[in-house]
């Protein structure tokens, strides 16, 4: 689908993630990607991947946005996009930011957008069954 079927403050998310990809550093994979979420309060934060040669090291554009987020006292997010290179098909988060977005929120909807500004909606907990979430800890145990 089209962003401009999106209502204002969903396109100006989804715009934050094509936008800040610009701004990656990736030179080892040349693989860029921006990450917006959008808050409760209707804030957006954006981010992007930035790789080191210790590739063990690399952040993220998801997790980056999640933390510049939290840094601004934000931990209640609703919606985020995701952008990337990728002409032919729609990419989700990895695993490890998939988790960090099931920290604050499994039914955050997700919109993972190609370089023609279409996008694919999808929530977050059918990306991640059986997540394992601060709730998870309160649970009984033996």
């Amino acid at each position: 689908m089209e962003i401009s079927t999106l209502d204002p403050k969903l396109q100006a998310l989804v715009k934050a993630a094509v936008d800040v990809k610009n701004n990656a550093y990736c030179p080892y994979s040349n693989f860029r990607v921006g990450a917006s979420v959008l808050c409760s309060d209707g804030s957006i934060y954006a981010g992007c991947n930035v790789e080191n040669a210790s590739y063990g090291l690399c952040v993220c554009a998801e997790r980056n946005a999640v933390m510049k987020a939290v840094s601004e006292g934000k931990k209640n997010f609703t919606a985020a996009a995701v952008s990337c290179d990728i002409k032919g098909d729609f990419k989700g988060p990895c695993g490890v930011c998939r988790q960090v977005f099931a920290e604050f929120n499994l039914d955050i909807e997700l919109y993972l957008t190609k370089p023609d500004m279409t996008y694919k909606k999808v929530v977050l907990k059918d990306l991640l069954p059986m997540a394992f979430t601060p709730q998870s800890l309160e649970e009984e145990r033996i």
